[in-house]
């Protein structure tokens, strides 16, 4: 008997991975490439050439599941993605048409945090809240063995909470307008690009995430009063989320969380807690950028049970 192989297909603003992995989800082969962005037929063409390469390399249909920006709507249509030609489209249906097996799409964010969840630094815990420090700030929350959706998939979602008026109010932070539509977002102030507005703040002038921090680790006074706010910031983000999910445990992913500086800031969340109350044990992902394509494998993986 042949066994299945599963496909895990992470889509990105810029760049999409397929990475083909065995039952045990033992990674057999991964290949990337640009990700269509503006037209939404050759984007579909894109991916149905990509499975068909994974089939030959194969020799099956594997079981496919991806990694999606955005969320579905009640209809099935994609909404809030950062790759534009997917908003208002049925991907799921229209890709199960051209491709004829079943397909399961989730968002990225909580691909990522599935993975961990089951193979990664969560396992082991009942509840498991993810966060990812990226270009944008998300995650998701598993729990009694299996991702928490809500009745409009949002669970996660809090990178468009508002940060805490105490913090903005603290260090005279301008109200940044975010890509949803709000203004005061929280992944405006604790994402990758947050981090590098709160320089610009602070020092008058524009620098990456990673000159900010050879400014800071070098003692620069702007990149530390940077640092300063962005701890107090993504303490305040984080104790909201432990307030709400009280999860057993803490799993931060995304490039920031490459930054021993900004995992050690994560406990700052103790001093937006009341008494009583502790933080979770914080860990950092062990999948890195594999997670989002391991997740979505294992979506697929499961259409068959």
């Amino acid at each position: 008997m042949v066994m299945k192989l599963c496909y895990g297909l992470d889509i990105g603003g810029t760049k999409m991975e397929l990475a083909i992995f065995d039952q045990q989800m033992q990674l057999q082969q991964e290949w990337r490439l640009a990700t269509p962005t503006r037209d939404y037929a050759d984007f579909l063409q894109q991916i149905c050439q990509q499975i068909t390469k994974a089939d030959q390399f194969s020799g099956q249909l594997g079981q496919l599941g991806i990694a999606l920006p955005g969320i579905q709507d009640g209809t099935g249509r994609v909404i809030s993605s950062n790759v534009p030609c997917l908003n208002g489209q049925q991907v799921a249906a229209d890709l199960q048409q051209q491709l004829q097996r079943p397909v399961a799409i989730g968002n990225d964010c909580r691909c990522f945090v599935l993975s961990e969840a089951v193979l990664g630094a969560g396992r082991g815990f009942d509840r498991v809240l993810g966060v990812i420090l990226g270009t944008g700030c998300g995650g998701g929350f598993y729990a009694d063995g299996s991702m928490q959706q809500g009745a409009q998939q949002l669970v996660g979602e809090f990178g468009h909470q508002s940060l805490a008026a105490r913090v903005i109010q603290q260090y005279q932070l301008p109200l940044y307008p975010c890509g949803c539509g709000l203004t005061g977002c929280a992944e405006t102030y604790v994402s990758g690009r947050g981090l590098e507005r709160l320089y610009q703040h602070f020092a008058g002038e524009p620098k990456s995430t990673y000159q900010w921090l050879e400014d800071y680790r070098a003692g620069e006074p702007a990149a530390v009063d940077t640092f300063v706010a962005y701890t107090d910031a993504l303490g305040s983000v984080l104790a909201a989320q432990v307030l709400a999910y009280d999860p057993d445990v803490l799993v931060l992913g995304g490039g920031l969380s490459d930054i021993a500086e900004i995992v050690a800031a994560a406990q700052a969340t103790q001093a937006h807690l009341f008494a009583g109350v502790r933080v979770p044990p914080i860990k950092v992902a062990e999948g890195g950028a594999a997670s989002g394509k391991r997740g979505a494998a294992l979506l697929g993986a499961k259409l068959n049970d």
